[in-house]
């Protein structure tokens, strides 16, 4: 509890010397990073997670698990039902965290943990927020294991507009050390960087070049400088790059949607093990119940295929079913 007390609120005293109590402000008073900082005083393991719109105090579980394509070899499926895959879709493996730690993180311990048992997928397919181009290059150099995961794209105005001038548009000369923008203008600076651990190239376009260009508003809005570029490493560069072409590829996003099954098996979870709420407190007793929580849905996985029961489809939102209801 005084922990909890000193890490949010500040003892101070007013101009006639008086002690005041007030709340602290992360800009003038600081606060403890995240990862550090108490939650409840009933759990000291649990911190606060926050993802997109979702805030929660507590952990995370990741979830890896053999997806099959089923295949009609043991019958005609009932309508509205797919058939069985050839083996089980089972769980090989849970990771328990506490909510601040990067999806990115658990890559490679999950990977050292599947070797170690000797359930090393030939390929692992990944949401987006595990992905990175280093972890792509590291487990194949180190496992043998071909990510299948769609890379994010960058920040810019550019990609989040999906207008004007974005990266793939420059032509990068790496022998050279330049970029070439599509107005034919070459860049003028190319300084290797670090930024936030990472190992960069920072390209930079002339002023003089970029401020009479009759595009400029699809390029930069830029005022003192002309357009930056911002690249990793050549390997890593070519790497995004490939990986960016292939998932606007239909045979490639095909194959992705076999991870689909993985959501699936987190509404499972949810809803037959009510694995979203902690039944105990502290990490390890959390993760104990997540393992649990693994071998119950193995049992009914398991039940299900020796009884030769097949798969049930996807969710389909209802937008989705009214459009093929209107194509049909």
């Amino acid at each position: 509890m005084r922990q909890i007390t000193v890490q949010n609120y500040l003892i101070t005293t007013d101009s006639n010397g008086a002690e005041v109590v007030k709340r602290r402000e992360a800009d003038k008073d600081g606060l403890p990073p995240g990862r550090i900082r108490l939650t409840s005083p009933y759990d000291l393991d649990a911190r606060y997670g926050t993802k997109e719109d979702l805030h929660w105090t507590g952990y995370k579980l990741h979830i890896s698990e053999v997806c099959q394509l089923p295949r009609p070899d043991d019958g005609v499926p009932r309508p509205g039902r797919r058939v069985r895959p050839p083996v089980p879709n089972v769980i090989t493996h849970v990771a328990t965290t506490d909510a601040t730690v990067p999806d990115v993180k658990l890559v490679e311990p999950v990977h050292q943990v599947l070797a170690d048992r000797g359930l090393l997928p030939a390929e692992h397919y990944l949401d987006s927020g595990y992905a990175s181009a280093e972890l792509i290059v590291g487990a194949q150099a180190a496992f043998g294991i071909s990510l299948v995961t769609p890379l994010l794209t960058g920040t810019s105005r550019q990609y989040r507009e999906n207008a004007g001038y974005q990266r793939e548009a420059f032509a990068i000369d790496w022998d050279a050390r330049r970029a070439t923008c599509p107005q034919g203008a070459t860049s003028r600076f190319w300084s290797p960087a670090r930024q936030k651990g990472r190992e960069v190239i920072v390209v930079r376009f002339d002023q003089a070049d970029c401020v009479p260009c009759p595009v400029r508003a699809d390029c930069t809005n830029a005022t003192r400088w002309g357009r930056q570029l911002t690249l990793r490493p050549r390997p890593l560069q070519e790497l995004i790059q490939a990986n960016h072409i292939a998932q606007e590829d239909q045979e490639w996003r095909a194959k992705y949607a076999l991870r689909a099954g993985a959501e699936g098996t987190i509404r499972q979870a949810m809803a037959v093990t009510g694995s979203r709420r902690a039944r105990y407190r502290g990490l390890e007793k959390t993760h104990l119940e997540h393992v649990y929580c693994a071998v119950a849905l193995n049992l009914i996985r398991l039940d299900a295929w020796w009884n030769g029961q097949p798969l049930d489809h996807t969710r389909t939102s209802h937008l989705a079913r009214l459009d093929l209801t209107l194509a049909a």
